[in-house]
């Protein structure tokens, strides 16, 4: 089920937490939802989920415009950032209740549950209460019963909070298994498991959308300057560090090794920088001993384009 976010807000008192923002997310679609804290992330999939309506806007899930209906809502799975769980209740009966919640038919809720255990890894703590879990174990059965009722929008608000780096890259496989066939949108703080687990990148900065794309369509949006190390033979510090320069949209260039004639070179233009030094080293009849271009990392793209 496909969705289609259409100049949504929403206000707080004199606060914006979410400002005329438009997107669509297709189904088969992971979408990476990133912002830092208090940019609207939450506020965002408050409203998607319809626990919360917008002041202002529309939402489409697939061909209905509706923005309070139950029949949708069973649609939508939903992980909340803080996971709220009843403690005192057993794995398997808190997954049944749950299912039940979500109009699971009793004869299919056995098998609904079942399936759940094996995906999220629950069988050696399914017996136990929930407040007996580990903090990654809770997380897992949050997981467990935002997906028991098969929907087709999937809304996971830090999903791998807690868990250990085995678990993360378990539940990074099941997410993306699971949006294979359902539309899911993915908040996090961890830019290396977006990286990872999803097709596409959302940025909201301050109720706004800065960015959006692939990760590699991002940083040829954003990039700023290109960075490379070079290792040049030929001529003095003082002779490079002057050739160096002389390169148009160059801003930058430091002997960062001195022993090894080893330099760091950064860039604005929107030329290659690497041919530049290249064809540098050519006229100057220098010898080019190694040349590392600088991916530029998501971290960067987020920081460029939210510390503002």
């Amino acid at each position: 089920m496909d969705l289609k976010i259409n100049e949504l807000s929403k206000t707080y008192g004199h606060q914006k937490a979410v400002d005329n923002i438009s997107f669509e997310v297709r189904s088969g679609e992971i979408v990476g939802f990133l912002g830092p804290n208090g940019a609207g992330k939450t506020t965002t999939m408050k409203m998607l989920t319809q626990y919360l309506s917008p002041d202002k806007g529309s939402i489409w899930y697939g061909n209905s415009r509706n923005q309070d209906n139950i029949d949708i809502r069973r649609h939508i799975g939903y992980l909340p950032e803080h996971n709220p769980l009843y403690e005192e209740m057993p794995v398997l009966d808190y997954l049944a209740f749950c299912a039940a919640l979500q109009g699971v038919s009793k004869s299919d809720i056995p098998a609904r549950i079942r399936e759940m255990v094996k995906k999220c890894g629950l069988d050696e703590e399914k017996h136990k209460k929930i407040g007996e879990l580990s903090k990654g174990y809770r997380q897992r059965v949050g997981l467990a019963q935002a997906i028991i009722h098969n929907p087709k929008i999937l809304i996971l608000d830090e999903p791998t909070t807690g868990l250990d780096p085995n678990q993360i890259v378990e539940i990074r496989e099941l997410i993306k298994d699971l949006g294979k066939e359902k539309t899911v949108i993915l908040s996090t703080h961890i830019l290396s498991e977006v990286e990872a687990t999803c097709d596409r990148i959302l940025i909201i900065n301050k109720g706004k959308i800065v960015a959006d794309g692939t990760v590699g369509n991002l940083r040829k949006q954003t990039e700023s300057r290109q960075i490379t190390y070079v290792k040049i033979d030929g001529a003095s510090p003082d002779e490079l560090h002057r050739l160096l320069s002389s390169i148009p949209g160059v801003n930058v260039v430091d002997l960062i090794n001195k022993e090894e004639n080893r330099w760091e070179v950064q860039s604005t233009s929107e030329d290659a920088l690497n041919r530049a030094i290249f064809r540098l080293c050519v006229k100057n009849n220098l010898e080019l001993l190694e040349m590392t271009p600088m991916e530029t990392k998501l971290e960067d793209i987020f920081r460029d384009l939210t510390l503002n």
